[in-house]
């Protein structure tokens, strides 16, 4: 535990640096937010352990795998995507630094929290006004919210992807000066889970395509070109870590059912294979809700779940909110059909619903993001309307003293 705790404190002091550094560079971010939230992640990080300890959770199995030499005697026999990278990445802390499993876990709750860094920058940057929620900031909110952290500190794919989706998010919104945020989040994501990498890439491609104003056409070119070129190298990856083939995905589309089969005999298990697809979204996205909550855990994100349904309604409850996903800019479009699909895939896959409250916090941000940038553009469009209505008030009370000042006998 003492490993843990070293990490803990080398990993807190390189975040205030990181956080101070970023505050200099950006004036917009509340660095005493986002230190706040360095120990807020933490706090959520013991909470994991501790469940870990009662629950024993793949972590634990990485860990053990690495220091039993599970797949050979170097480090390059762990390299691959999906579950391996998690032990390549971890292997030379563990192997020739000697960390412990908390020391790893609390290394790996620290890529978690960078993830949140460099989300919250993604939304201080292009969310323009303040909004609340019964009194309170929603972007403070959004990132206080207990499942996303927990769900992000510990040695596994949760905690690093999230880590690479925040930066890959954070890159593409100012793309011509974040290339190596960009790469390094694409490189994270593809060696966690490809076919994620997949999706994100055709996501982020078609916002581009159809909503990406203010870009150079020479800038949509050179990202369009690099998206298909990594889509050619990852495409066969995806189609063999699902067990498919080419002339599969012609005739039966990426069919990952089976895998919902199996995943669903687990004793929170839901077995989503006969739902509808919405269903299988809402139960991915919104479930559990309290009578069908597995276990003091499950009862807990319940609450979460809750507001994300009572925050989705501010999107759909009118028109406006459908009509904003096609009129929505580049990033705001490439965040919804990136959730969206991702969702669609991991909904195929979350037979479990502990599985489901795990993977769908890697993604939940990206749906708050479009919320929140609804919001602002109807803010957005209040403020014009007021600024134009004192513009011609402004003019009719100029014409108006005009009139006055050539009447005979005006005061």
């Amino acid at each position: 535990m003492l490993g843990g705790i070293l990490i803990i404190l080398i990993t807190g002091i390189a975040s205030f640096v990181l956080i101070d550094t970023l505050k200099a560079r950006y004036a917009f971010i509340n660095a005493g937010q986002l230190k706040q939230l360095f120990f807020y992640h933490t706090l959520l990080f013991f909470a994991y352990y501790t469940y870990t300890v009662f629950n024993r959770s793949d972590s634990s199995f990485y860990y053990e795998k690495v220091l039993e030499d599970f797949r050979g005697e170097n480090w390059m026999d762990f390299y691959g995507t999906s579950t391996t990278f998690i032990e390549f990445v971890g292997y030379p802390f563990i192997r020739y630094m000697g960390f412990s499993y908390e020391a790893i876990m609390a290394l790996f709750s620290w890529f978690g929290f960078l993830g949140f860094v460099y989300f919250y920058i993604l939304f201080k940057e292009n969310i323009k006004f303040k909004h609340t929620l019964m009194g309170y900031d929603m972007i403070t909110l959004f990132f206080f919210l207990p499942n996303l952290h927990f769900w992000s500190s510990s040695f596994g794919k949760g905690s690093i992807i999230f880590m690479g989706l925040g930066l890959f998010f954070y890159g593409i919104s100012k793309i011509r000066t974040r290339l190596v945020a960009i790469v390094i989040g694409g490189i994270i994501i593809y060696h966690v889970r490809p076919h994620i990498m997949l999706v994100v890439l055709i996501s982020s491609a078609m916002g581009f395509v159809f909503s990406s104003k203010g870009v150079s056409i020479m800038w949509r070119v050179a990202f369009i070109a690099g998206a298909l070129v990594a889509f050619g190298y990852i495409y066969q990856d995806v189609l063999s870590m699902v067990g498919l083939n080419d002339e599969t995905v012609v005739t039966e589309g990426l069919d990952m059912s089976h895998r919902a089969r199996e995943l669903s005999k687990a004793g929170s298990g839901v077995d989503i294979t006969s739902y509808s697809l919405p269903m299988q979204l809402f139960t991915f996205i919104y479930r559990p809700l309290f009578i069908d909550a597995p276990g003091a855990l499950g009862l807990f994100v319940s609450f979460e779940n809750v507001f994300y349904l009572l925050i989705t309604l501010q999107l759909f409850k009118s028109m406006s909110g459908v009509t904003f996903l096609l009129r929505a800019g580049f990033l705001a479009k490439s965040a919804f059909v990136s959730f969206l699909t991702i969702s669609i895939a991991l909904a195929q896959v979350s037979g479990n619903l502990g599985i489901a409250m795990r993977q769908k916090s890697q993604v939940m941000l990206l749906l708050l993001f479009v919320i929140i940038s609804f919001l602002d553009e109807q803010k957005l469009m209040e403020w014009k309307f007021r600024e134009a209505r004192k513009k011609r008030m402004e003019r009719a009370r100029l014409v108006l003293d005009k009139q006055k000042a050539v009447l005979p006998g005006a005061n």
